[in-house]
């Protein structure tokens, strides 16, 4: 008989399991949201730790979905393909050529990888876009900048149906438009926040390459209610790349999210670290009438 050595790792890892076992409780059956992008996308190890963390809420009961970017992947396609792109007020203008190259991008290569990491985790994942079964229905968020997309209707059935079959749906911010075979591009916040409001789901998590949203003092605020939102934005404390993360996360509660999350997606297992423990991870913006961070997962 082999003798255990009994190390204080390997005890602090059971330790860890158990006290998780109350948030995997309070979460089966909940839907998730996570927009994933950011540098990880690009890291091979990164991908595959993001993948293991999706398949185990998947394991224990929780029904993931993930939408991702790409906007990396975008930038360097068009430069193979010496397209040239024009900026209007500081925004890429998304011409017919560009949007052709986005649904190339991101559906055929990026979508694809995420799926094929998922698999090699032991996880079931279908790769889609907004076109399929007319999941995200398009209208020009503004037309000086072409064939971006803001969404006007959701038909979210696919994913619940993915979810009854234990299928983790994948899926890319490319959207059908109201014209025959029009197409659009969609940020992927932007994306993520309305599939998560059509299916009122109980988080969204918005991964980023920042530590979460940060008061006037630098420091990181790790609750809010929409009203703190808008006041910090209004004195300027919110500025920058965090005002669309903010917004998204405004509107998808107004369309019924109960909490939306900014998370350090640099942090190992950001998304377990914010659902399976006491103390969460990044910036918690929650319904008004939800209690307060001492119980961080009502």
């Amino acid at each position: 008989m082999r003798p255990r050595n009994m190390n204080k790792d390997w005890k602090a890892t059971a330790r860890t399991l158990s006290e998780a076992l109350p948030f995997m409780q309070r979460y089966s059956g909940a839907i998730v949201v996570v927009k994933f992008g950011g540098n990880a996308m690009g890291d091979s190890d990164a991908m595959a730790e993001f993948a293991r963390d999706i398949v185990l809420m998947r394991q224990v009961g929780i029904n993931p979905v993930v939408v991702h970017g790409g906007g990396p992947m975008i930038n360097e396609m068009l430069k193979k393909l010496d397209i040239k792109s024009e900026f209007v007020r500081g925004k890429r203008v998304t011409d017919q050529a560009t949007v052709e190259v986005v649904e190339m991008v991101l559906t055929g290569l990026v979508n694809k990888r995420i799926v094929q990491a998922i698999m090699d985790e032991g996880g079931r994942a279908v790769g889609l876009s907004g076109k399929d079964d007319d999941l995200m229905v398009c209208e020009a968020d503004d037309p000086e900048l072409g064939f971006v997309g803001r969404p006007i209707e959701m038909n979210v059935q696919v994913l619940r149906d993915l979810f009854a079959a234990g299928i983790i749906p994948v899926v890319a911010p490319v959207a059908t438009g109201m014209d025959p075979l029009e197409t659009f591009n969609v940020n992927g916040d932007t994306a993520a926040g309305a599939i998560a409001g059509a299916l009122k789901a109980d988080r969204l998590l918005l991964l980023t390459d920042v530590a979460g949203v940060k008061n006037a003092e630098g420091e990181v605020v790790t609750e809010m209610v929409p009203d703190d939102i808008i006041r910090m934005t209004e004195e300027g404390v919110i500025a920058g790349g965090m005002i669309p993360k903010t917004e998204t996360a405004l509107k998808a509660l107004e369309q019924g999210v109960r909490a939306v999350v900014i998370v350090d997606g640099r942090v190992s297992n950001a998304c377990l670290l914010e659902l399976f423990t006491e103390h969460g991870s990044g910036s918690m913006i929650r319904q008004p009438d939800l209690p307060s961070l001492t119980q961080r997962h009502p």
